[in-house]
């Protein structure tokens, strides 16, 4: 029943939206690898059920990611993709074995206070995306954090931001492992879940309209980021990663207030 109720809220109004929505969230992540989702996540839950728009999300981020791969398909650090994959592999398994779903306010505050520690910590201790093992570390936490917030926010941004990728080899690692992450959410609320969404036709077509302004949003912000120097990439980076984190410790501390 919930699946024809969403799509009855499919208007055209609602799908320009949609479409608007795509394009400048992905041309975000496209820039800076990240935010885009988050913001993404926001706008369908605000007219869709969870599983609904988990679901919706993952196609839309699927297409976002695999296109910016892609573009920047020479960058990719497969090593660090491959690790990323079978830590996401293994949380999908646990979690979906195991029936604790800790409370959202909790897992909120916890993605909005890393970025703040792990920036905080020296160098040499630092969490890096190319460091041994981390990779699958990331892979595991950020496959969690996907089946409980449907984002990973700025928690995986704090394996990349201290990496001695390029921007473009940051970028472009960081998609295709996403791809990785959105798979097992689609996978998830899509196939294992009780009442699993995305099994009617008319939300697949708004599904892939909506992907195809995704693909064009990264498309566009391509010359965007060859535009920058790896310094000002960063700079930017680790600022968009605090002002997320905030924003994460805003929501869970009106989540925790509303209890």
């Amino acid at each position: 029943m919930l699946r024809y109720a969403a799509c009855r809220m499919f208007t055209p109004l609602v799908l320009a939206a949609l479409a608007v929505v795509a394009v400048v969230t992905s041309f975000i992540s496209g820039i800076f690898g990240m935010a885009g989702g988050m913001l993404l996540i926001g706008f369908l839950l605000m007219m869709l059920p969870v599983p609904v728009a988990m679901v919706f999300h993952g196609v839309i981020q699927i297409a976002a990611n695999g296109w910016r791969s892609y573009l920047w398909r020479r960058h990719i650090n497969w090593r660090v993709v491959l690790e990323f994959g079978i830590g996401s592999v293994f949380s999908l398994l646990v979690f979906s074995s195991f029936a604790f779903v800790p409370p959202k306010w909790a897992v909120l505050m916890a993605i909005g206070l890393t970025p703040f520690v792990a920036l905080a910590v020296p160098l040499k201790m630092a969490p890096s995306i190319e460091r041994k093992g981390q990779a699958f570390l990331a892979g595991a936490i950020g496959g969690a954090l996907q089946l409980v917030a449907g984002v990973t926010g700025p928690i995986l941004d704090v394996f990349y931001v201290r990496s001695g990728m390029t921007r473009q080899m940051n970028v472009s690692t960081k998609a295709c492992a996403q791809v990785m992450g959105h798979l097992t959410k689609v996978t998830y609320f899509g196939l294992l879940v009780a009442n699993p969404a995305g099994r009617d036709l008319q939300q697949w077509l708004v599904m892939a309209f909506a992907a195809a302004f995704a693909v064009l949003g990264t498309t566009l912000s391509r010359s965007v980021l060859d535009k920058l120097s790896d310094k000002q990439f960063y700079y930017w980076t680790r600022r968009v990663i605090l002002l997320i984190g905030a924003f994460y410790i805003a929501q869970g501390t009106w989540v925790m207030a509303a209890k």
